[in-house]
């Protein structure tokens, strides 16, 4: 069995959307991540472990592949970590397949299950505005990401969060886009103005008709 879920690789400023794969297969206990990622990508598995354990969900004693399509376009960030766990956990049962699948994910996960903000919450809000899914990033990141109206945003603050979402057990509203902070008018005059035809104190002082030196 396969499971999905979607985020996105940035490409210059452009997101393009990444299907991530999970399958569990029998075999020696391992946890594999291919499809052309970096370092940081790499080493998701360990986070999500972590995650997932700080949790208290068990991963199976089986063979866990983690493919990211296209396998051609490099993965870079740690942004994957979400869309990662995501998919283990439909593939686990944890998590509704079909849920799980129309939604484009990311965030990066702390060792505790805490979602860290990551950037690129604009443009993957505008793939996923095209794709027709919602749009699920760390809270940190939501109101930036709702400034794409085209898109539903969930934000939500940790791993947590994001399964009692998924499962029903509490959903999570829609984030809204930040409101611009408009500065009060000012009154008075500013201190540093001054009347450039009064003189100024000092030619004012100064003896009429004697030396200056």
């Amino acid at each position: 069995m396969v499971a999905r879920a979607y985020t996105v690789a940035f490409e210059g400023g452009e997101a393009r959307l990444v299907e991530v794969q999970c399958a569990i297969t029998p075999g020696v206990a391992a946890f594999s991540v291919v499809g052309l990622p970096d370092k940081a990508v790499s080493e998701a598995r360990e986070r999500v472990r972590a995650a997932l354990t700080a949790l208290s969900v068990a991963l199976p004693s089986r063979r866990v592949s983690i493919n990211l399509s296209p396998a051609d376009l490099p993965k870079e960030g740690s942004h994957f970590d979400l869309p990662i766990a995501l998919a283990l956990l439909a593939a686990i049962g944890a998590l509704p397949e079909s849920e799980v699948a129309r939604t484009v994910s990311l965030g990066e996960l702390s060792l505790d299950g805490a979602l860290v903000p990551v950037a690129g919450a604009l443009p993957a809000a505008l793939a996923a505005a095209e794709a027709e899914c919602t749009l699920v990033c760390p809270a940190a990141c939501g109101a930036e990401a709702a400034w794409v109206g085209a898109a539903q945003v969930i934000a939500p603050a940790t791993l947590h969060d994001c399964i009692r979402h998924f499962t029903g057990q509490q959903v999570l509203p829609a984030a809204t886009r930040a409101r611009p902070r408009l500065r009060p008018p000012r009154t008075g005059t500013c201190a540093t103005s001054r009347d450039r035809s009064a003189p100024s104190a000092r030619w004012r002082s100064r003896p009429q008709g004697g030396t200056i030196c």
